[in-house]
Formats: structure tokens, C-alpha cells, sequence
């Protein structure tokens, strides 16, 4: 069934449904007890459709979207870069940017990547992945010859701990890294929450030649046959973009314009 049958509202017809899937152990982006900010986005879309939202939770690994949206389980995934292959994906509704995070008391105040210090200090970095594929701030790092004093940290992580990726926002807070170089949104989230006061600064450049980039885009996706709710989706996110970008800011997510 597509997702405009289920969304269908016509006299006779069952209510409107807004099948959504999301991770259940994601903050802050989601999770199963609809805490994040992907969480609340959803909310905010099912009531602008007249829809009563629905979840399918996957975790968020390898092969996600085959397995939940292209699969059939859901119709809306919440948080997807423009232009991933066979989805179609919504107008932007954020754009944010991998960022530097130190502790206050450190006074690091660090925000180049071609900052000489980087060559010393020991720099958390996220891995993506089961094959340990490298994000942004490692090829950067590498091209600049820095790969000794770096350390790891899984994307996927332990799945028995509530929000695996944290725990590299962990490591700044505990002293196990100097700084850390981490998405944003994740950054800016912990960094509220943790019991020791952090900074955080935009990894700069934001481009980094000949083709590395560390500002995003996101994006809402639907299955390829869903032109109609994409349209739907993409009226939502200009008519509530007060309320959205309100809810960006209750959560800490950094954007860039």
C-alpha cells in the first residue's frame, strides 16, 4: 500500500496514518520514547497532515532505508541528505556543520583544521559504520599528516547503552581526548547536557579543497512513487518553519546558512 492510500481522508475511509521510521536509541535525533528532535518534527507534520503518526523503529545501520522505507514498513524517513539514490528527498529543513568540541575549562578555543596544535593533542573522531568508514574531519586530518594522536569512535556503537554515537562527547568530557570533531547536532545537543561545561566551534573551512565538505544539508525522504506526499512534506516545512527551526534551537543543533 503506498503512502498516499494510507494517507488517503476521505468520507467512509479510515483516518489519515503518518508511518514514520526512525532509531529507537538515537538521541537527539530520536528514540523510542519520541524524545528527539526528529521526534518532534514528526509530531509537528502528522498534525499539520491530520494524521495519526505511527513508528517503525530499525536502528540506523547499514542498509536502513532498504530495510524500513524502500521495504514498505514506513513513508517518511525524518533526517536524510538531498540527493541519497532511490528516495526522493524534501526541500532542506536544516543545514548544519561538523564541529570542534573541547572542554571550557581547557580553553582550547580551536577552529581550523589547520590549527598546529591539532598535531599534538589527542582528537576523538567519529567512525561510520561496520567497516569503519572514515567521516569529514578524518580525511582532513589525514590529508594534513595527523593520524597518530586520533581516536576512533563508532557511529553504530554499543547498542546496549542509550545512544551509542554520544560516547565520543563522552570521551571530551571524561579527559579521554583533548577535542573531539563531530556532527553537529550531536555535538550541540551533549555539550547542553553535560555536567562539564564545552565549547563548541564550526570545523572551519567549511570546505575543505579539492572536495571535502563538513556543511550538510537535511532533508526529509519518501519512496520514489511518493511525489504527492513529498509535496505535502515540503509546503509543511515552509509553512512551520518558525516551530521547526524553535525546536533546532531547544535541542542545540548548530546550522549554518
Amino acid at each position: 500500500m503506498t503512502a498516499s492510500a494510507v494517507l488517503g481522508c476521505h468520507a467512509g475511509t479510515p483516518a489519515r496514518e503518518l508511518r514514520v521510521c526512525s532509531d529507537p536509541n538515537n538521541l537527539p535525533f530520536s528514540n523510542q520514547r519520541q524524545e528527539g528532535f526528529e521526534n518532534r518534527l514528526a509530531a509537528l507534520i502528522s498534525q499539520e497532515l491530520k494524521a495519526k503518526l505511527e513508528y517503525t523503529w530499525w536502528a540506523e545501520r547499514r542498509g536502513f532505508l532498504r530495510n524500513t522505507l524502500n521495504a514498505g514498513r514506513c513513508d517518511l524517513v525524518m533526517g536524510m541528505p538531498p540527493g541519497v539514490s532511490g528516495v526522493i528527498t524534501t526541500r532542506p529543513y536544516y543545514r548544519s556543520t561538523y564541529v570542534f568540541v573541547w572542554r571550557r575549562d581547557r580553553h582550547l578555543d580551536i577552529k581550523s583544521l589547520d590549527d598546529p596544535r591539532l598535531r599534538t593533542l589527542k582528537i576523538g573522531v567519529q567512525l561510520i559504520g561496520d567497516d569503519y568508514a572514515n567521516t569529514p574531519p578524518v580525511h582532513a586530518l589525514s590529508r594534513r599528516g595527523i593520524v597518530r594522536n586520533i581516536v576512533g569512535y563508532r557511529i553504530v556503537g554499543d547498542y546496549s547503552e542509550a545512544n551509542p554515537p554520544a560516547r565520543i562527547i563522552d570521551a571530551v568530557t571524561d579527559g579521554q581526548v583533548d577535542v573531539a570533531g563531530a556532527w553537529g547536532p550531536l555535538a550541540g545537543f551533549f555539550a547542553k547536557k553535560s555536567r562539564v561545561p564545552l565549547e563548541i566551534s564550526p570545523v572551519l573551512p567549511a570546505f575543505d579543497p579539492p572536495g571535502l565538505q563538513f556543511v550538510f544539508d537535511i532533508a526529509l525522504a519518501v519512496r520514489r512513487d511518493e511525489q504527492g506526499l513529498a509535496r505535502e512534506l515540503d509546503e509543511v516545512l515552509v509553512r512551520r518553519k518558525p516551530a521547526i527551526d524553535s525546536i533546532l534551537t531547544e535541542y542545540g543543533v548548530p546550522r549554518t546558512q
